[in-house]
């Protein structure tokens, strides 16, 4: 029995951004992650040529800025790296490997018990904590859909989490399935790469430049985000054109309201946009089955491929293990409560980074949970145990 003040389940951005405020502030935590390493996300499950969609103004973890010669749209490895330098600045320590399997509400004792497996050594721990704090991320486990046929599909059917490069299909035919800032990004990389490329696009999106989107951002904090919208889609038109001409179609609510509402992103093109209005990449519609590599569209369609990558998103996967959380997160493992006020639940419970606002919403949840445990801090009974 592990009795902490504080725990914080995750080690993910938002779960090392929740371990440096509680630093700062000189409160004591544990901090757990069912992976070997922080940020497994980042290292293990990205592509190779990613870089942070958004200016790096808008992606500092709380209390640490970039270098000050740091690109203004930082890659991959950079960015883990600034996460390394972070961790150790505030000397974040995680216990790795270690998996939460079920957490309760203790009504008589007033605090919470948690139950986790220490994978390395094959034993059970049991904490208890007068503060639990959900930080294992809106991406815990991969999201495919069902497709009648898919399980028959000869060829290599992959989440986008296990995609690295264009260069291992070069010659192939690939369908890329998701429009998001993902699927657009892994559409353009294995079209560069020799790559026979399609992607479904279903839904209406807004595609911006990433200056257009920097520019927005910007604008937001002056101006009515309803006026803000009308500049981006008046800017986004002139750059690209009329796209419904290409299958890709723009939502009636405008990219900044979208996001805040709905947590959706317009998505930035890399230069996708251009390939597919030169016809080097196929937009095409909703599947309907797929039979053997074929795979048949409801527009009429049947096109052969040799491979799938499914940039579909993830799925949180809290609700297999929080119990009494029913006042913070919906069915769905994501905050009941509309932005800005999710990351407070009953009973000392906290969520950081589920409310799908990025590394900018991450920041602003650690900082408000970290000071609102601040507030309710019973130092004596953490002294006492």
């Amino acid at each position: 029995m592990e009795n902490v003040p504080v725990l914080i389940v995750g080690a993910g951005p938002a779960g090392l951004a929740m371990a440096a405020c509680l630093t700062h502030l000189s409160i004591p935590y544990v901090i757990v992650e069912r992976d070997d390493c922080s940020a497994s996300l980042w290292r293990n499950r990205a592509y190779d040529r990613l870089k942070l969609h958004l200016a790096k103004e808008f992606c500092e973890l709380p209390h640490m800025s970039y270098p000050t010669d740091a690109p203004t749209y930082i890659p991959k490895a950079m960015f883990v790296k600034y996460l390394n330098d972070y961790t150790m600045r505030f000397n974040i320590q995680p216990k790795y490997l270690t998996c939460v399997e079920s957490s309760t509400y203790d009504n008589d004792k007033k605090c919470w018990s948690i139950v986790a497996r220490d994978m390395a050594e094959g034993k059970t721990i049991n904490f208890v904590a007068k503060f639990l704090v959900v930080a294992s991320g809106e991406n815990s486990a991969e999201n495919i859909p069902v497709i009648p046929g898919l399980d028959n599909f000869p060829g290599e059917a992959i989440h986008s989490s296990r995609y690295k490069s264009g260069k291992s299909f070069s010659g192939k035919s690939v369908l890329v399935i998701g429009s998001g800032n993902s699927g657009m990004e892994i559409a353009y990389d294995l079209a560069t790469h020799g790559v026979n490329t399609s992607i479904v696009i279903r839904s209406p999106i807004h595609v911006m430049t990433k200056e257009v989107i920097r520019l927005g951002m910007t604008l937001a904090h002056h101006l009515p985000l309803n006026l803000v919208d009308n500049l981006l889609v008046m800017a986004a038109k002139f750059i690209f054109g009329d796209l419904s001409r290409h299958g890709i179609t723009m939502p009636k609510m405008g990219p900044m309201i979208l996001k805040t509402k709905t947590g959706r992103s317009a998505v930035i093109d890399v230069g996708t946009v251009g390939l597919i209005k030169k016809g080097i990449i196929q937009v095409k519609g909703s599947i309907s089955k797929i039979i053997g590599n074929i795979v048949k569209f409801q527009s009429g369609d049947e096109i052969s491929f040799d491979a799938i990558v499914f940039a579909t998103g993830y799925k949180s996967t809290t609700n297999m293990w929080l119990k009494n959380g029913e006042s913070m997160l919906n069915d769905n493992g994501l905050p009941s409560n509309d932005y800005p006020n999710h990351w407070k639940g009953e009973n000392r419970l906290y969520c950081a980074g589920l409310a799908r606002r990025g590394l900018a919403g991450i920041a602003m949840d650690a900082k408000n949970i970290a000071n609102d445990i601040k507030s309710k801090f019973e130092f004596p009974w953490f002294a006492s145990t």
